[in-house]
């Protein structure tokens, strides 16, 4: 499960984008008139089909995508799909064999570097990704590393340890706010590296620990084993013990400070995007809250964030103020902008048993504006 994965809503029935082998039945435009006004059509239709895939599957992400450009927010809603669309492929493979599922994913990496190599797709996804990815000067490897982790998800069904999760999060997490600098368009790219990187994986992260219980319908364990042996604890055993609670507060610890990480990143951004990247913080890390409120159980029920309270963190972002840099910050030092940024930082510190455990340079633009 990615951060292309539902978030904090009901799972919701799939759009019908990874049918068979997730492209065939998406094929129908490739023989078309390709003319300008049809391209131009064909384009806008692909950007209105990911964002109605981003409001159905992300009403977090797309409740804080509106906070930004109608620019921003169609580039936002492709790269969702794109996630989306690789996620399918892999959660909706059901029987089929784990080879046919990794030549589907092939198969989508390969029709991606073709149409971003001739400059235009036919596909009704592709064809609002490879756009985006062109005008915003994405690095084609963040989508390559994306699918790589996605096809780990065929044979690898638990991690041993934290290092080992954060091999598999480089491609399906933290890879995502790199791909979304470009769009957000911060003042200083290198700085905002690592905090993007971060927030990322603060939000895979979120996600595993809400949906231990959906993890393991699909034989899937995120939770560290080392972290499991450690607590004497067994997910399997869908039990909300006194040993089960501690792992849990453990867990939302380490996640919590990934979060405070990546709040280093926000006054890089302009207005906008500042306002947006906010919002989405908020409304997910508030998904931990209700973990703790719902007394850890993470099998019986899948905890959210209510729709009224979207709205009004929304609104409210709306009307703030950006955060500025704060002399001495980590975004003001420099502190996060490695490529491993600073969550691999936390894995250093904190490794030991008797604590907790815990890349697209868009240099060279011009200042940002609020409205690109």
């Amino acid at each position: 499960m990615t951060a292309g994965s539902a978030d904090d809503d009901e799972p919701a029935d799939r759009v019908g984008l990874a049918d068979g082998d997730g492209l065939a039945d998406h094929d129908v435009l490739a023989d078309r008139d390709d003319g300008d006004g049809r391209r131009a059509d064909l384009v806008r239709r692909s950007y209105r089909l990911c964002g109605r895939v981003a409001r159905h599957h992300g009403k977090t992400y797309a409740m804080a995508a509106r906070l930004l450009s109608a620019q921003q927010r169609r580039d936002v809603h492709a790269v969702y799909a794109f996630c989306r669309v690789a996620d399918d492929i892999v959660d909706d493979a059901g029987d089929a064999d784990a080879e046919q599922t990794r030549r589907a994913l092939a198969e989508l990496g390969a029709r991606f570097r073709a149409d971003l190599a001739r400059g235009e797709s036919d596909h009704p996804v592709l064809a609002a990704v490879v756009e985006t990815a062109r005008r915003r000067r994405i690095d084609p490897t963040c989508f390559e590393r994306f699918l790589r982790s996605m096809a780990m998800d065929l044979d690898t069904t638990a991690y041993d340890t934290w290092d080992d999760l954060m091999g598999y999060m480089d491609g399906s997490a933290a890879v995502i706010g790199e791909m979304m600098l470009p769009v957000l368009r911060p003042y200083d790219a290198t700085q905002a590296l690592g905090p993007a990187r971060d927030l990322g994986i603060a939000f895979q992260l979120t996600n595993f620990l809400r949906d231990v219980g959906e993890d393991l319908d699909r034989g899937r364990i995120y939770v560290p084993q080392e972290d499991l042996a450690r607590f004497g604890v067994d997910p399997r055993e869908r039990r909300v013990s006194t040993r089960w609670r501690a792992l849990m507060r453990f867990e939302i610890e380490r996640n919590r400070r990934i979060y405070a990480s990546a709040d280093a990143g926000i006054p890089l951004l302009p207005g906008r995007s500042a306002r947006c990247v906010h919002t989405a913080r908020i409304l997910y890390s508030r998904i931990l809250d209700r973990i703790e409120a719902a007394g850890y159980d993470v099998f019986s029920t899948r905890v959210r964030v209510p729709g009224r309270e979207k709205a009004a963190v929304a609104v409210r972002s709306m009307l703030r103020r950006p955060p500025s840099v704060a002399a001495g910050s980590p975004a003001s030092t420099g502190g996060s902008a490695s490529r491993s940024g600073s969550a691999s930082g936390e894995r250093t510190r904190t490794a030991g048993a008797s604590g907790v455990h815990p890349r697209s340079e868009t240099g060279g633009r011009d200042a940002p504006t609020a409205e690109s």
